[in-house]
């Protein structure tokens, strides 16, 4: 199969498409044919190995992992003897960093259980965009107690990876949002359901007298 790897740590540089072994599941696992991944920062951290956790996870003079990618929508092709929840053919997306990440690949082999049914309604593309960013808006927004009805939520950063989803999230839930951010992206974020905007490079919003049920 082909897949972007990597050997040293470095910039993009040190990425390049490899024809490697299709890995093969043990009993627990799942080989998923991989449909769409998508790049989170986590994978530019694990590329650049600048910092002491990056390299104490992923190994002090080279990466453990030679293939990058934590998040992952695709198809089942195999499942092992003592796998349960999936069989082939099921569409599945999920964040294999616990895994050793691989999702920049033709294939990647996952434990089953890191894994969740794809919805119909989602594409690939869509799921894939999901699993990291989605657990930090969710952890975020459901800490000490989930957004209720009537709330005032802040989200700060609004505009970036995490912040579109706890704003769709927040709003299902009835809260009133106000988003922080540059004003370039005051549109995309209206889109999304934003009651009030504060642009960040004009206003600080921790001097505005408002007061907040939770701030993300």
């Amino acid at each position: 199969m082909k897949a972007i790897c990597y050997h040293r740590y470095g910039g993009p540089d040190q990425l390049a498409l490899e024809e490697v072994s299709t890995p093969v599941p043990k009993a627990n696992e799942v080989l998923v044919r991989v449909h769409a991944a998508s790049i989170n920062s986590w994978d530019d951290d694990m590329l650049r190995g600048h910092t002491f956790i990056i390299r104490a996870l992923s190994g002090w003079r080279k990466p453990r992992y030679k293939i990058l990618g934590s998040d992952v929508a695709g198809v089942v092709v195999a499942a092992g003897a003592a796998c349960t929840l999936f069989k082939p053919g099921d569409e599945v997306f999920g964040d294999i960093a616990s895994a050793g990440f691989g999702s920049f690949a033709e294939y990647v082999v996952v434990p089953e259980n890191v894994l969740a049914r794809k919805p119909a309604a989602l594409s690939f593309q869509q799921a894939a965009a999901l699993p990291q960013a989605g657990l930090l808006a969710i952890q975020g927004l459901r800490y000490h107690g989930d957004v209720q009805p009537g709330q005032r939520i802040l989200i700060n950063g609004a505009g970036g990876g995490v912040g579109p989803i706890a704003l769709s999230y927040a709003k299902s839930n009835g809260a009133h949002v106000t988003c922080v951010d540059r004003a370039v992206k005051f549109e995309m974020l209206r889109a999304f359901g934003a009651d009030e905007l504060i642009d960040f490079t004009t206003t600080d919003y921790t001097r505005t007298g408002q007061r907040y049920d939770k701030i993300l």
